[in-house]
């Protein structure tokens, strides 16, 4: 006879995480800011990092945390405010590396008109452009890990960026890391929200406090 292959149930106590992604950003050159420090909030950004306060304000939120970039510092602001709370900075949420950093993208008016850049463009898959996507994965999985201890049993904020953001739900769900930027389900201060029974992830929400947003724009 056969033994029981059915996995345990997980045990432990209840955690979320929540991912947000800043708010919009001053950026009136239209270029990809990526790592570039002094990228600051736009006061509509400011508007969207306050509601998304409010909309967590009733919630059991007992950690935040944020990537050292000025836009997601000032992102998390109002949140630790409103819990009385001092803001974690955490490198492994910060924005990904792209060699494309500081200049316009499109394919008429900016850096993929140069016939130089094109040699960057070879590998979709990894990407040849910049960090590649299971590094992106692995380091905000470490991030979200550390947020679930700090915060264990409770609710913490994670507040970082797009890409890393779509990156990490696409391995938490098991699915292929490389996509169609046009398909990201991460509008400007969106919240992923990972819940953890003990140390295993046992459900994944998406919710847009502050309204949708073009997952193609200029920025992340």
């Amino acid at each position: 006879m056969s033994g029981d292959r059915t996995s345990p149930e997980p045990t432990g106590p209840r955690t979320v995480v929540h991912l947000l992604r800043h708010g919009k950003v001053h950026n009136p050159e239209g270029v990809l800011y990526g790592r570039i420090p002094g990228y600051r909030l736009a006061d509509e950004g400011r508007a969207q990092a306050e509601t998304v306060a409010k909309f967590l304000a009733e919630h059991d939120v007992t950690a935040v945390v944020a990537s050292p970039l000025q836009r997601a510092q000032e992102t998390a602001a109002p949140l630790a405010e409103t819990h009385g709370l001092e803001i974690v900075t955490e490198d492994g949420l910060i924005e990904s590396g792209n060699l494309f950093e500081g200049q316009r993208f499109g394919v008429g008016d900016g850096a993929l008109k140069k016939p130089a850049n094109w040699r960057l463009m070879r590998d979709p898959f990894t990407p040849s452009w910049g960090e590649p996507y299971l590094t992106i994965a692995h380091r905000m999985f470490g991030a979200v890990h550390r947020a679930r201890a700090l915060a264990e049993g409770h609710e913490a904020v994670c507040v970082s960026h797009q890409l890393p953001i779509w990156t990490l739900r696409r391995y938490l769900l098991g699915q292929r890391l490389w996509h169609d930027p046009r398909s990201r389900q991460c509008a400007l201060a969106s919240l992923t929200s990972v819940e953890f029974t003990g140390t295993t992830m046992t459900g994944l929400t998406y919710v847009e406090p502050a309204g949708a947003s073009d997952p193609t724009a200029t920025g992340a």
